[in-house]
């Protein structure tokens, strides 16, 4: 389903609490299914005034993604690890497994979940893991023992900022980002303006809004321009590039970008159709995060997609609006939906949903 090395997570970009971009199908296939007009009405009732239904709702929810966190599948094992991170009483238990996990990329999203959520108790676990053959899961290692206040040396991250290979070079500058020191913001900017010849550029440029990311979050506003800038693709290759950057604002909480954010979920191409469904998705969960939570049109539309990252995404842009109103639908797209990850990311945004709500406990 994902692009998953931007941030080591098979939801995409999970490891920032964001969700994948998957150009399934190119903007300008002439075979692509045709989009929904919209989606059915949901079978599934839900009183959303019910506090009793909505915490057997999140139930459900949190019992679907303990299951997945063991799937035989390592892309659902690590969604579910991400998704868990909002019930962290329930996959406290589950990350040593997931550590020590024969799937790189679930090894990853683990040590970023133990950083994320402070799980001083397995720092020991995470130990090992700088040592780990792939430095995606170094990196993350890394992040996990800084958190949680082990001994780790920071170190090791300059040296993965310089790798030939972008998808390493942005998994270095996302933990150097979330590490918060402004010390490192020399070796970002330097990373920001090597190029490399012998890499493929389009995940070149991926890396460089990264690292642009690394510096606002360090204080550094003036790498927002390059973030907004990527908000106007002028050629194909560009969208999957405008679509990260939307994520990326939203993640920064760029109030700036909000005008160009909405433009994009309604901008024609030049053959005068509307911008690819994953552009608009993220431009509509990047508006949720900044306040605008009226994006559920958008994700409509593609809930009936028949692309399963389309629908997930959609289901994401549910749960990032915080709106009780698609809890229906999320609960039909959990129950029903034939795709394991669609599943998985619809019990991600009930957790968010309900949680919102702040009337229960985790």
């Amino acid at each position: 389903m994902p692009n998953t090395a931007r941030r080591v997570s098979c939801l995409c970009l999970a490891l920032a609490a964001g969700l994948p971009i998957c150009f399934a199908q190119p903007a300008t296939d002439p075979k692509a299914p045709a989009r929904p007009a919209g989606p059915k009405a949901p079978s599934v009732k839900i009183d959303t005034s019910d506090s009793v239904a909505l915490s057997q709702l999140r139930e459900q929810a949190v019992q679907l993604l303990v299951t997945a966190a063991g799937s035989t599948a390592p892309e659902e094992r690590a969604n579910a690890c991400e998704a868990l991170l909002q019930a962290p009483g329930r996959l406290e238990s589950l990350l040593p497994g997931l550590l020590r996990d024969g799937n790189v990329g679930v090894r990853a999203v683990a040590a970023g979940a133990v950083a994320r959520g402070k799980f001083v108790k397995w720092i020991e676990e995470v130990r090992p893991l700088l040592n780990d053959p792939s430095p995606m899961v170094r990196a993350m290692a890394v992040f996990a023992m800084a958190r949680c206040g082990g001994d780790a040396n920071p170190s090791p991250l300059a040296r993965l900022l310089q790798s030939p290979e972008p998808r390493v070079m942005a998994q270095a500058a996302y933990v150097l980002g979330e590490l918060g020191n402004a010390s490192a913001m020399p070796m970002l900017r330097e990373a920001a303006v090597r190029g490399n010849v012998r890499a493929d550029q389009s995940e070149l440029r991926l890396a460089h809004l990264q690292i642009a990311e690394a510096l606002v979050k360090l204080g550094d506003t003036d790498a927002l321009h390059e973030l907004r800038a990527a908000l106007y693709p002028s050629r194909p290759e560009d969208l999957e590039v405008a679509a990260l950057a939307a994520q990326i604002l939203g993640q920064v909480r760029d109030k700036g970008s909000m005008t160009q954010l909405m433009y994009l979920t309604a901008q024609l191409d030049p053959q005068k159709r509307k911008m690819p469904a994953e552009v608009r998705l993220a431009a509509a969960g990047a508006l949720a995060r900044l306040g605008n939570p009226n994006g559920s049109f958008i994700a409509d539309e593609f809930v009936g997609s028949a692309q399963p990252p389309l629908r997930a995404q959609a289901a994401f842009v549910y749960g990032e609006t915080g709106k009780a109103d698609n809890l229906p639908r999320l609960a039909e797209l959990m129950s029903s939906d034939p795709a394991a990850l669609v599943r998985i990311a619809a019990a991600n945004a009930i957790l968010k949903i309900v949680d919102a709500r702040g009337s229960l406990t985790r």
